[in-house]
């Protein structure tokens, strides 16, 4: 299969390159980025010589199309929603790693993206990509909206006891906390090395964008709606994700009972690694891979699970879980070119 990446000068686009070229049933065959474009790959990144060395090129719909099977788009918000529906219409895969399609209702999209949203009859076409729970669509999909990063973490934490009716949706809470390659290679005052190094601070409180997607899900899956409150932060550290979630329990259970059941619940999926009672999953042991480790606690005194989940947030929580679901798209294991061993320490 012949695969183009938009958006390749990104980190998730360079994320994309690292896992594909390894990938024994795919052939990266264009690069595209309308700023960059001229510029040869290695250029940008030059940890990519004698690796990945192709052009950087601009959009042509044609000839894209003429030229490879499958898109990814690695792109800002705003971008994807008018490039998709041509390549769509013109027989090609899509796999959105923006927010674009990923909210069903276009009016939430508007509200808390601040963006005109993609046309709504493309929203319904698009499946969204939490691999580990929509499988069997993803099977059978022409566009694929690949989940944001803070929602990886989150859902795969909290969704088994949502769907096993073990806690009171109402009462979720999710601190969230990410290194600063998720706000992207582009520059600004809030990824500034002077204003991130030696500092935690929350950002969005109340307002980010991923709120919605994770309440939508929760509701998909679920049939409950919820409105939760989710707080991200950004901490100095280049890559990971973690996500401590808390919400009440319907009724007592132990910590051996709620690992038990999330070890059973992810018996088939392979890149969720459930820990035993008493160890809990940090950042740099699943970094650069596609694993998502979560660590379990019953609180009895105060009657509330809690839940600690942590990915990479450009792996898992972007290019990898994209390649995943390619793979699940194409019959393929859903670990094919995604075997890497985390990177330690």
């Amino acid at each position: 299969m012949k695969a183009g990446i938009i958006g390749a000068n990104g980190y998730s686009g360079v994320e994309l390159i690292r896992f594909l070229i390894n990938h024994p049933n795919v052939e990266i065959e264009m690069l595209i980025s309308h700023s960059t474009s001229g510029k040869n790959v290695k250029e940008l990144y030059p940890h990519l010589s004698k690796v990945c060395e192709k052009p950087l090129e601009n959009v042509d719909v044609d000839e894209v199309a003429e030229k490879v099977d499958l898109l990814f788009f690695a792109t800002p918000s705003g971008v994807s929603q008018n490039l998709v529906p041509e390549f769509l219409d013109k027989g090609l895969t899509c796999i959105d790693l923006s927010g674009d399609f990923r909210l069903n209702d276009p009016e939430k999209y508007t509200k808390w993206y601040q963006k005109p949203a993609a046309d709504q009859s493309y929203l319904q076409q698009a499946v969204y990509g939490l691999s580990e729970f929509y499988k069997e669509q993803i099977k059978n999909a022409k566009l694929i909206a690949n989940p944001g990063c803070y929602p990886t973490a989150a859902l795969l934490g909290i969704l088994p006891a949502a769907k096993m009716g073990l806690v009171d949706l109402e009462t979720l809470i999710i601190d969230g906390k990410s290194g600063a390659s998720g706000a992207g290679r582009g520059v600004s005052l809030g990824s500034h090395f002077c204003e991130v190094n030696e500092n935690v601070k929350a950002y969005k409180v109340g307002v980010h964008q991923h709120t919605p997607e994770i309440e939508q899900t929760i509701q998909s899956i679920t049939g409950e709606q919820t409105n939760l409150s989710f707080t991200p932060h950004l901490i100095p550290m280049t890559r990971g994700i973690m996500c401590t979630v808390y919400a009440s329990l319907k009724k007592p259970l132990s910590t051996e009972e709620a690992v038990e059941h999330y070890k059973q619940f992810y018996e088939s999926d392979h890149f969720v690694r459930v820990r035993e009672p008493g160890y809990w999953p940090a950042t740099k042991e699943v970094y650069g891979s596609n694993y998502c480790d979560i660590g379990i606690v019953s609180d009895e005194r105060t009657n509330r699970l809690m839940i600690i989940s942590v990915i990479d947030n450009v792996v898992k929580g972007a290019s990898g879980q994209a390649i995943q679901n390619m793979n699940l798209m194409n019959g393929w294991e859903e670990w094919t070119g995604l075997t890497l061993t985390p990177a330690y320490p």
